[in-house]
């Protein structure tokens, strides 16, 4: 037993022997948990403030209308490396918090404003998770890539765990001064972190005529079109951000206010418990000993995801949905990480930062999921709406592994191998 558990914190460690994910690591969790109380803050704010649950929807939707140019982002990763985006991307985030806090100082901040802001933010906030997979996939090897990126899912996980709680006591105890100085102060935090991440890369070559950005994204899309493995991951990561993170994003504020009838610190724990049992999710495959192939564990868990979600769409009882949020949780992880592992080792490098763009395209599934939902909520209710995303979902997930289930099923499929 103790020969395994020491095999699994070797396998665990093994990313941060690379000095730039080290750096990386600290830059991201800053920042995963300045973002995590930010959205609990101002999406419980918006709701508050306006008393409209469409209105909380836009706002939340708006955080993801960077989707859209995020593969162009990654062409400038590709070329001009990631610190640079880093720095820029993270150095903005503490200037839209930083207004926010002057806003609430004197008294002039409002829902307006807070959408202004979310707009702004919004057009890059999608590509910090393409930056962080496309700067692994560049700085560790294959075998480690499931391990680097369950690693990092933690986070994000771990700051919808602790940063949620966080954001929400503060903001409920202090006011929404005392909790945007904290989230400025960790962005500048990840901000100097980020100084330290790696550039671009030495074998880029230098001085040669470079295609337009266009022509870069379309051979980027003429590249995913040729690839099934890519096709089919594609499918998942559009599926699961239209018909399942609603529910656990989003939504979150009004299940709060009107499924439970809890306050802030009830909607920090119902964020909490979907993030805490991602971050076990993320511990699992960070070990490196997760067994099942990547390909086929994707599929699998977004089958049981759906399945979780039409369970939680009845419940009342407080304690039961926090329960199937964790358990949700735990497979959120189990699809994403995977996701993008097969990405990566399907990708050959010059691809990367694009590819990483495209899959972030998916992103816009939720927004657009957000604001279907909203009148559907009002016209069905909460539990019809709840049914209906997850039984599409499920069927769907069905679709997908029956036509590619060459590229994702299959156990000798390059998706499914281990490592």
């Amino acid at each position: 037993m103790s020969g395994s558990f020491s095999s699994m914190m070797a396998s665990t460690r093994a990313p941060f022997k690379v000095r730039s994910f080290r750096n990386q690591w600290a830059a991201d969790l800053a920042t995963s948990w300045a973002l995590e109380m930010e959205l609990i803050v101002l999406g419980w704010y918006v709701l508050v403030e306006s008393g409209s649950v469409l209105l909380l929807v836009i706002f939340g939707a708006l955080h993801y209308t960077g989707a859209l140019i995020s593969p162009f982002l990654g062409i400038a990763g590709d070329r001009v490396g990631y610190r640079v985006l880093f720095m820029l991307t993270r150095g903005l985030y503490a200037l839209a918090a930083m207004t926010i806090a002057i806003l609430a100082f004197f008294d002039s901040l409002t829902p307006l404003n807070v959408i202004v802001i979310a707009t702004v933010v919004g057009m890059i906030r999608p590509s910090d998770l393409m930056m962080r997979y496309a700067l692994i996939g560049q700085t560790q090897p294959s075998d480690q890539l499931t391990s680097a990126l369950g690693i990092s899912r933690m986070t994000s996980d771990s700051a919808r765990v602790a940063g949620a709680l966080a954001g929400a006591g503060i903001f409920a105890q202090f006011g929404m001064i005392p909790v945007y100085v904290c989230i400025t102060l960790l962005y500048l935090i990840s901000f100097c972190f980020s100084m330290r991440v790696a550039g671009k890369p030495a074998q880029v070559i230098a001085h040669t005529a470079r295609p337009s950005p266009f022509t870069d994204l379309q051979h980027a899309f003429s590249y995913v079109w040729g690839k099934p493995v890519l096709l089919g991951s594609m499918s998942i990561a559009f599926l699961v951000n239209f018909l399942a993170f609603p529910f656990s994003l989003g939504l979150l504020p009004y299940i709060a206010r009107t499924v439970y009838e809890v306050g802030q610190s009830g909607l920090g724990v119902l964020s909490a418990s979907f993030a805490f049992g991602a971050l076990l999710g993320s511990l699992v495959l960070g070990s490196n000993r997760f067994s099942l192939g990547t390909g086929r564990a994707l599929l699998v868990a977004t089958g049981i995801w759906f399945g979780l979600l039409m369970l939680f769409g009845p419940t009342t009882h407080f304690v039961l949905g926090v329960a199937l949020l964790m358990c949700a949780g735990f497979v959120q992880s189990i699809v994403l990480v995977p996701l993008a592992a097969v990405m990566l080792r399907a990708t050959e490098p010059q691809y990367r930062g694009r590819i990483m763009g495209m899959r972030i395209l998916a992103i816009w599934g939720l927004p657009v999921g957000l604001l279907i939902a909203g009148p559907l909520i009002d016209t069905l209710g909460f539990v019809w709406t709840t049914f209906l995303y997850t039984l599409m979902g499920a069927t769907a997930t069905l679709a997908i592994a029956l036509k590619w289930r060459k590229a994702l099923w299959c156990p000798s499929a390059p998706a499914n191998q281990h490592g």
